[in-house]
């Protein structure tokens, strides 16, 4: 068995539902690109908010909306500072990364016209696929796709011949959920932008695995989810340039993106307000907050190194199985490995690996294109994070070969 670091140990401790047993046995949570867990200062301010503050933001003069209002602004901020943005009126508020990209879609796609072109790549999960297709069919925008190597990485040479003064937006998953591939989003950036192109980054596998500073990146857009990175579900954040805001339509009608109504006409209310219609989720965006701070406070360095050393060691000791075989095997990979066995199917081996306490996902993970790609019909995927341990792999190793011999 390996020792863990003692500075793994003190990020583990502040995750409760780490103590949690499974089937009689220890947790050992592999989801992690599903969603993470929580710390406990995380669940304390959600607790708080609903005890102490709760109240309706932006509208009331009364001391509880004040307090509210105020704790929710602050957490715009602070998610501004953390990912590089200039301007706070940049942070949107969305319900996460698909109602991002769908924003995008729809209120970008407003400034579109028959026959622009958006790129997106063969290794998108689902909610940056349909988007595109829809506003195709709505817009008559031409959708093209950038295909990828047998290793899992872009084929940049054909995304580069794709460019061309017709391409209006490039939408790119920074990190894949599925392989774990770490596409080379600043190349990206930088050919995208000599057409004239705009460019999305899909954050949601990258925000909890690595600094962002979209500033550095010069990306057009970047969203991302609060329950990737630590928070709670239903909230997430659309970065995008003001400029770029500006000049998109709303998204959405209602209460406090405007500024006056009236039957014969509607203005409409500053950034990021104009895109922000009816009562959000405030303790979400308090909360995501909190996340925010809890990585604030930790050796992100340190833990970041261990993610990747338990990525190395989790891949060596799978290799070792016979007939494994791993999807996604480029050089920059984030810490997650999809792989199937033999011709067992992934979820008879997820089902055996659950009773066992182990935690991981299987299926085509919403990336159906990507498993016609290769010809299968989903995989297993352990994905981890920084309060996971190479005690755990050992004991997933140890799991799936039980797994195994059951299925055989």
């Amino acid at each position: 068995m390996n020792q863990t670091p003692v500075y793994i140990e003190g990020i583990r401790s502040q995750f409760p539902i780490l103590k949690e047993k499974v089937h009689g046995k220890p947790l050992v949570y592999f989801d992690n690109a599903a969603t993470t867990q929580k710390p406990q200062k995380v669940i304390d301010r959600i607790n708080a908010y609903y005890s102490s503050e709760n109240a309706n933001i932006h509208r009331g003069v009364h001391h509880l909306s004040q307090v509210a209002t105020k704790d929710y602004e602050d957490a715009r901020i602070r998610i501004k500072n953390y990912i590089g943005a200039e301007k706070e009126n940049e942070i949107v508020f969305t319900k996460g990364t698909t109602d991002g990209i769908n924003l995008i879609a729809s209120s970008y796609g407003e400034l579109m016209k028959k026959g622009d072109e958006v790129l997106i790549s063969a290794m998108e999960h689902h909610s940056n696929i349909v988007p595109w297709q829809l506003l195709a069919e709505r817009k008559g925008i031409v959708l093209k796709i950038i295909p990828i190597r047998r290793d899992g990485t872009l084929d940049m040479a054909r995304f580069e011949e794709m460019l061309n003064d017709r391409t209006k937006l490039v939408s790119i998953t920074h990190i894949s959920n599925t392989l774990g591939t770490i596409n080379p989003i600043e190349t990206i950036i930088n050919r995208a932008h000599k057409f004239g192109a705009k460019v999305l980054i899909d954050g949601a596998q990258s925000i909890q695995h690595g600094e962002i500073n979209v500033v550095n990146l010069n990306c057009d857009f970047f969203v991302f989810s609060g329950h990737k990175i630590f928070g709670p579900t239903g909230i997430g954040v659309l970065y995008g340039k003001a400029s770029i805001l500006e000049s998109m339509p709303p998204y959405q009608g209602g209460g406090d993106m405007i500024k006056r109504v009236s039957f014969e006409k509607t203005s409409f209310n500053e950034l990021p307000f104009k895109f922000e219609a009816g009562t959000p989720n405030i303790v979400g965006g308090i909360a995501l907050g909190t996340a925010v701070e809890f990585m604030e406070s930790i050796d992100t360095e340190q833990a970041f190194s261990f993610e990747k050393d338990l990525l190395s060691y989790a891949e060596k000791e799978l290799l070792q199985i016979e007939n494994l075989k791993i999807y996604g095997t480029s050089a920059l990979k984030t810490s997650l490995v999809s792989f199937n066995v033999g011709t067992i199917h992934p979820f008879d081996i997820g089902t055996l690996l659950d009773k066992q306490g182990i935690a991981v996902r299987t299926g085509h993970h919403c990336t159906q294109p990507l498993m016609d790609f290769f010809e299968i019909p989903g995989t297993i995927r352990a994905s981890f994070s920084i309060y996971n341990t190479k005690e755990e792999v050992d004991l997933f190793i140890h799991a799936l070969k039980r797994a195994l011999i059951a299925l055989s």
